[in-house]
């Protein structure tokens, strides 16, 4: 049966809306990953916290690949993450959301391919809609049913972290269009999509950028506005678990249809 997985992000480390959790341990061809299993009323909800529990884990050391590859393995077929982001747009304001549609990657040194002619053969997998769509609706349907500020579009520049960015990047990336810079939504945006899984990201504004900002930047700041604003991911989380069809199909499921598709 499918599933519904959310990757926690910086300040997201536990399911928060999710009874009788169990941590559990998948093996993958990638490495070992650890995730919660919990159940909301009769459904199966998988967890993931992208930096570990302790946020032990930088942006440009997690294995995305086994993440990924571990969901795929546990029958999810949609994603939700979130993403604690900088903002390059003065309408994008700290403490609101933002439903990213377009990525810019600026990563440099992270495995970013399924298809890397090892394991396996070369694919090209189309990105001209990176995060599922149909899921996207569902989280601004959610949003909209609790009242929350949701931004509907907006892009996303990843960078190689985990340093902060400088002034002059930043100015660089707005110029670009990039409208809000993070570490971690890339490769696994493309990831999912190698492996034919519907992804969407829910990006907290924690900051205006470097440079845009009065003052310099602290992961303090970061994770105090995300603890502070929290309680809006939890409320999104549970209409979706209520209401969100996992078995509905999507462009996603068929990514790699070219390439006689993504099977574990």
């Amino acid at each position: 049966m499918s599933k519904l997985a959310f990757i926690g992000g910086t300040g997201v480390y536990d399911p928060g809306i999710l009874d009788h959790v169990d941590s559990e341990m998948i093996n993958t061809p990638f490495g070992e990953v650890h995730y919660e299993t919990g159940k909301f009323g009769d459904k199966e909800i998988i967890f993931m916290a992208r930096h570990g529990i302790k946020h032990t884990i930088p942006p440009h050391k997690i294995n995305y690949r086994a993440n990924i590859y571990a969901l795929k393995m546990l029958d999810v077929s949609y994603i939700v993450s979130t993403t604690a982001v900088g903002s390059l747009n003065l309408n994008y304001k700290p403490g609101e959301l933002v439903l990213i549609d377009q990525f810019i990657d600026m990563t440099k040194s992270r495995d970013v391919t399924f298809f890397d002619g090892q394991f396996r053969g070369v694919a090209h997998i189309d990105m001209t809609r990176p995060y599922c769509e149909e899921l996207r609706q569902a989280i601004l349907s959610a949003g909209e049913k609790e009242n929350l500020l949701i931004h509907p579009s907006g892009t996303y520049i990843c960078t190689e972290g985990p340093r902060f960015e400088t002034p002059a990047e930043i100015k660089a990336f707005h110029m670009w269009g990039a409208d809000v810079v993070g570490m971690t939504n890339v490769p696994e945006c493309q990831l999912a999509r190698e492996a034919e899984i519907g992804y969407a990201t829910i990006s907290m504004v924690t900051n205006f950028a470097a440079g845009i900002s009065p003052t310099i930047l602290t992961h303090k700041e970061v994770v105090e506005c995300m603890n502070k604003n929290i309680e809006s991911f939890y409320k999104i989380t549970r209409i979706l678990c209520e209401s969100f069809d996992v078995e509905q199909d999507t462009e996603a499921h068929h990514a790699a249809k070219e390439f006689g598709g993504f099977h574990v």
